[in-house]
């Protein structure tokens, strides 16, 4: 289908491996591919602008950021932000690392608005974001309150560290630039 959207519609003639490449990079998200293939026309070369696109292209930002994340109430735009330091998410994690007691009932409208929620398991207990859509969301916090941003990351690993999930723990500390942290999970589970 994206295949024969982008050579069809959108005029492109892309190689299969440019076209697996650009599905990968928006997960066959129709916007996503539609804004990607407006940019490329009149391009000379398409491969080195589909290994460029990314989260923080221009026309994914303004899309998302106009269309999608600035039409959310400011409480919703805080929780996506602050939870998109996270690869995967479930509402305890979200609690842990935003303070908040009310993650579950907060996933569960984002998901229903469609915000760029996968649920990664039938039980709908863990998700991840669209990876454009984290990939703003990170680069938005990063930029507004880069502090924030180490200390979502400490509370992540102290969460992971209760569930006996090291390696994630580990992740989020090395994220955190914490050495101290990641000496003490290294030296605990030696």
């Amino acid at each position: 289908e994206a295949a024969a959207f982008l050579d069809n519609v959108m005029g492109l003639e892309l190689s299969a491996d440019d076209l697996t490449a650009l599905e990968d990079r928006t997960e066959g998200w129709i916007v996503g591919l539609q804004m990607a293939a407006l940019s490329m026309q009149g391009r000379k070369d398409a491969s080195a602008f589909i290994r460029a696109f990314h989260g923080s292209h221009r026309f994914i930002l303004d899309y998302l950021l106009e269309e999608v994340l600035d039409r959310q109430n400011p409480d919703v735009q805080d929780f996506l932000q602050q939870t998109a330091v996270l690869d995967r998410m479930t509402a305890s994690l979200c609690d842990a690392i935003t303070g908040r007691q009310d993650s579950h009932a907060v996933l569960a409208r984002i998901e229903q608005a469609n915000l760029f929620l996968v649920p990664l398991d039938d039980g709908r207990r863990w998700y991840r974001y669209h990876h454009l859509f984290a990939n703003l969301l990170r680069s938005r916090l990063e930029r507004s309150q880069p502090n924030e941003v180490v200390i979502l990351h400490q509370r992540a690993s102290e969460w992971y560290e209760e569930q006996n999930l090291i390696v994630e723990a580990v992740m989020h500390a090395q994220a955190a630039h914490d050495v101290k942290r990641v000496a003490h999970l290294a030296g605990k589970n030696v």
